[in-house]
C-alpha cells in the first residue's frame, strides 16, 4: 500500500523562483522553500513538485535546461537540495522534480558541440536535415511564436527540429546513446532521494514521417524502459505524465500499469470552468464518461491552474472561441491556445466559487495538485510576457515585498502584485492563517477531511440524478463506503432530489450537518455554489 501513496496525496506545485528569498538577491530559492516546509505541512501538502531548478538560460523558465545534473546557482547548489530532500522526508512529505525528456537548451554543451562539429558524437543528439518539410503533418505547438517546428542553424549549416520554442532543440530518441543518457539523469536524482517526476512533454519523443509526430509506439516502447528501470531498482518512486491529450490517447501511457503511474487529466479542467459559468455540469459529465479506467495501481491528477496557460487544445474551436470571450476578453489574456491568467481572477475573485471549484477538485477521480498562492487567491499581472504572469513572487505577508524578499523591489526577478484586489495587503498567507475563516483555512479543512476517507483517491466515478441540471451531483465508492457529493453550480439556490437513499440519516462530512431521509428520499436546498459531501 505504501508503494501506491501518490493515489492518496495532496500534491502542491513550486516555482522555486518564486516562493521565497533566503538570501536577499531577488530570487526564491531552495533553502527558502526549506524554511517554509512548515507551512505547507500545515496546509495538508503530501508531496511537492518542483518547477526546473537546473542550470538554464531561463528562456522558457528553466524548461531549457542546459545541465541535467546540477543546480541553477540563483537556487542554490546541490547541497542546498540535498538539505530540501532530507528536510521534505523528516516531515513525512515527498518531492518530484520536472524531468524534461524531450528537449534541451540551445545553449546545453551537446548542442553546442553538434552544431559546430558533424563529427561531434553529441550532433546525433538531436535531429537535423537538410530541409524544413519533413513532418509536415506535426502540428506547430507555440503558434503564436514559432512559424515551423524547423529552425535553421547557419554554423551547423542545416535545419534542427524542436516542437516548442526555437531555443530547445529537441532530442533525437532514435540514437540510443541518448536514451541511455536520459536513464542516467533519471538515476542520478534517484539516487539523491527524488520521489519521483513529472515528466515534461513525453507524446513528443519521437518523429515519424506521415504521423503528426505523437503518441507513437516508439515513445511508449521508450518509456516503459524508463518505468521498468524505476521499479527495479527504486521501487515507491512514481513517474507523472504530462501528455496534454484526449483520454483514450492519455489512457495508452498508463500501459498495462508498467509505464506511467500517475496521468494529468487535462480535458476535464477547461470543463470544470465551462461548466461553472455555463451553470450545468453536462460538460464535465460527458468527459468522464469518455474517460477509460486504468489499471489500480494508476491514478489521474487533476488540477485547476498551473504555470502554463489554461489549456484549450482538448476543447472544440467554437468552445475555445466561448472560453476566450468569457474567461478571457481582453486580447493580453490570451496566449497561444489558451488563456494566461490565475485561478481567482478567472472566477471574479468570488469566494464562493473559489471554494466549490476547489470542493470539485478535491472530490473528482485523481489525485488533486494545487498550484502556489491558489490557496490564498493571489492575482495575475498580464502585462509581463509570455506565461510569466501568473509566476509571480509569493505573497507571504503585507510587508515590503509581500515577505518574499529583502532585495530592493527593482532587483526582484519580477514585480510583487500590486493592485488593490490582488495586492499583499488584501491578499497573504500570514494574515489568513491567522483568521479560521479565510480561504487558506476553508482548503485545509476541505483536504483534512478527504484524507479521512479513501474513497476519494480510490473509489469509482458514479453520476447521479438529482433532478436538477444546476447541480453536479455523483458518488465516489470504494470497498462498501459511499460518498455522496453535490455541487450547485449555480448563482442561486437549487432544489436536488435523490432517490433510493437506504440511509435514514446522511451527513456532511464537511459541516457536520446531519440531513434526514424520508421514504427513500432526500430534499436538500442549496444556496448559490454550496457544495456537500455527504455520508
Amino acid at each position: 500500500m505504501n508503494e501506491l501513496w501518490y493515489k492518496d496525496a495532496i500534491f502542491y506545485q513550486v516555482y522555486v523562483r518564486a516562493f521565497y528569498d533566503s538570501d536577499g538577491d531577488g530570487h526564491g530559492d531552495l533553502r527558502g522553500l526549506t524554511q517554509k516546509l512548515d507551512y505547507l505541512q500545515e496546509l495538508g501538502v503530501d508531496c511537492l513538485w518542483l518547477m526546473p531548478i537546473y542550470p538554464s538560460p531561463l528562456r522558457d523558465d528553466g524548461y531549457d535546461i542546459a545541465d541535467y545534473y546540477n543546480i541553477h546557482s540563483d537556487y542554490g547548489n546541490l547541497d542546498d537540495f540535498k538539505a530540501l530532500l532530507e528536510a521534505v522526508h523528516a516531515r513525512g512529505l515527498r518531492l518530484i522534480m520536472d524531468l524534461v525528456l524531450n528537449h534541451t537548451s540551445n545553449e546545453h554543451p551537446w548542442f553546442q558541440s553538434a552544431r559546430a562539429d558533424r563529427n561531434s558524437p553529441y550532433r546525433g543528439y538531436y535531429v537535423w536535415s537538410d530541409s524544413d518539410r519533413k513532418y509536415l503533418d506535426a502540428r506547430i505547438i507555440f503558434i503564436d511564436i514559432e512559424p515551423s517546428n524547423w529552425t535553421w542553424d547557419p554554423l551547423a549549416g542545416q535545419y534542427y527540429w524542436h516542437r516548442f520554442y526555437a531555443s530547445q532543440p529537441d532530442l533525437n530518441y532514435d540514437n540510443p546513446a541518448v536514451q541511455e543518457e536520459m536513464l542516467n539523469v533519471m538515476k542520478f536524482w534517484l539516487d539523491l532521494g527524488v520521489d519521483g517526476f513529472r515528466a515534461d512533454a513525453v507524446p513528443y519523443l519521437f518523429e515519424r514521417e506521415g504521423t503528426i509526430c505523437e503518441n507513437l509506439p516508439e515513445t511508449h516502447t521508450y518509456l516503459k524502459k524508463l518505468r521498468a528501470s524505476m521499479d527495479e531498482h527504486y521501487p515507491g518512486r512514481i513517474l507523472l505524465c504530462e501528455a496534454n491529450q484526449w483520454p483514450e490517447d492519455v489512457r495508452a501511457y498508463f500501459g498495462d500499469g508498467d509505464e506511467f503511474h500517475m496521468g494529468f487529466h487535462f480535458p476535464i479542467m477547461p470543463r470544470i470552468f465551462m461548466d461553472i459559468k455555463k451553470e450545468r455540469a453536462n460538460d464535465m459529465r460527458d468527459i468522464m464518461r469518455l474517460t477509460p479506467s486504468i489499471p489500480e495501481n494508476c491514478q489521474w491528477c487533476i488540477f485547476l491552474r498551473n504555470h502554463d496557460e489554461l489549456t484549450l487544445e482538448m476543447v472544440t474551436p467554437e468552445e475555445r472561441q466561448w472560453m476566450w470571450k468569457k474567461y478571457a476578453p481582453e486580447p493580453r489574456m490570451r496566449l497561444n491556445r489558451g488563456i494566461r491568467r490565475r485561478l481567482t481572477p478567472l472566477l471574479d475573485n468570488d469566494r464562493k466559487k473559489m471554494e466549490l471549484i476547489h470542493s470539485l477538485l478535491f472530490t473528482l477521480p485523481g489525485s488533486p495538485i494545487i498550484y502556489y498562492g491558489d490557496e490564498i487567491g493571489m492575482g495575475e499581472n498580464i502585462w509581463l510576457p509570455d506565461r510569466n504572469g501568473v509566476r509571480t513572487p509569493m505573497q507571504w505577508n503585507a510587508g515590503n515585498n509581500a515577505g518574499f524578499s529583502e532585495a530592493p523591489a527593482q532587483s526582484l526577478y519580477a514585480p510583487i502584485i500590486d493592485n488593490q484586489a490582488y495586492g499583499p495587503l488584501k491578499i497573504n498567507a500570514e494574515s489568513q492563517e491567522r483568521d479560521p475563516q479565510s480561504l487558506w483555512n476553508t482548503i485545509r479543512r476541505m483536504i483534512a477531511r478527504r484524507k479521512q476517507h479513501q474513497t476519494f483517491g480510490w473509489g469509482d466515478l458514479k453520476w447521479l440524478d438529482c433532478q436538477n441540471e444546476h447541480i453536479a451531483a455523483f458518488s465516489r465508492t470504494y470497498q462498501g463506503k459511499s460518498v455522496s457529493i453535490l455541487h450547485n453550480l449555480s448563482a442561486s439556490g437549487q432544489t436536488a432530489k435523490l432517490d433510493n437513499i437506504k440511509k435514514t440519516l446522511m451527513r456532511d462530512i464537511l459541516s457536520e450537518k446531519a440531513f434526514e431521509v424520508r421514504d427513500e428520499k432526500l430534499v436538500l436546498k442549496l444556496r448559490p455554489h454550496e457544495y456537500l459531501w455527504l455520508e
